[in-house]
């Protein structure tokens, strides 16, 4: 019987951010603190040497009347970050459906690859109808198999904000992450990190570990 020999090549593990980058972001340097946090992870992805897994990461961004793709998924360690700059309004239900769309794609996301994480980052409510985008998502294989992290930034989330990024995450077991204190930001891009590399390190890469919810209430 012919056997058909294993790949030697890593899965992607896909990292998708979806970035508020609405005007009110430029507040606070909340814009800059982002876009060094991401950088950072970027970086660390990229440093990350793994039989089992290479970490990919790609980018959505929100911002003015739409959202668009900002960092193509990529695998990190040919993956540079691009600073956002803020303007504009708050359209998380369109980042949602183009997020939909791209983890579909088996030419982006091969149907190999390992779960991925989405990680929503905003500021305040949305702008536009974000229940239909965020139905398909939840809605979608991918979408609703991934490992979903928020954190909401800054002085502005109010309850509907925040009910938009507890939908999103859909777990209460799993808090949304508050930084209010915008130095805050990159303690949370830490916490991610980790996560991401304990698992594409693990021996099975494609179960996401049990999280200790206390882990991320203690950033809180």
């Amino acid at each position: 019987m012919n056997l058909r020999p294993r790949s030697s090549t890593p899965r992607p593990l896909p990292v998708l951010v979806l970035a508020d980058a609405s005007g009110s972001m430029a507040e606070d340097d909340k814009i800059g603190v982002l876009n060094r946090s991401i950088a950072t992870m970027f970086r660390d992805f990229a440093a990350q040497d793994s039989p089992r897994g290479l970490i990919h990461v790609a980018a959505i961004v929100f911002a003015g009347e739409e959202a668009y793709l900002h960092q193509p998924m990529t695998p990190a360690p040919s993956a540079t970050w691009t600073d956002l700059q803020p303007f504009g309004r708050t359209p998380i239900g369109a980042a949602l459906s183009l997020a939909t769309d791209l983890l579909a794609d088996d030419g982006v996301v091969p149907a190999r690859a390992l779960t991925p994480t989405v990680i929503l980052v905003s500021d305040g409510r949305p702008t536009d109808d974000w229940q239909p985008g965020m139905e398909r998502f939840l809605d979608s294989r991918r979408g609703r198999a991934a490992l979903r992290i928020a954190v909401g930034i800054g002085q502005d989330i109010d309850d509907e904000a925040q009910h938009v990024l507890e939908t999103f995450v859909a777990n209460p077991a799993l808090p949304v992450f508050r930084a209010e204190d915008v130095s805050r930001i990159p303690q949370f891009f830490r916490w991610v990190t980790m996560r991401v590399t304990e698992r594409v390190h693990s021996v099975k890469p494609d179960t996401i570990p049990p999280l200790d919810p206390q882990e991320l209430q203690d950033l809180i």
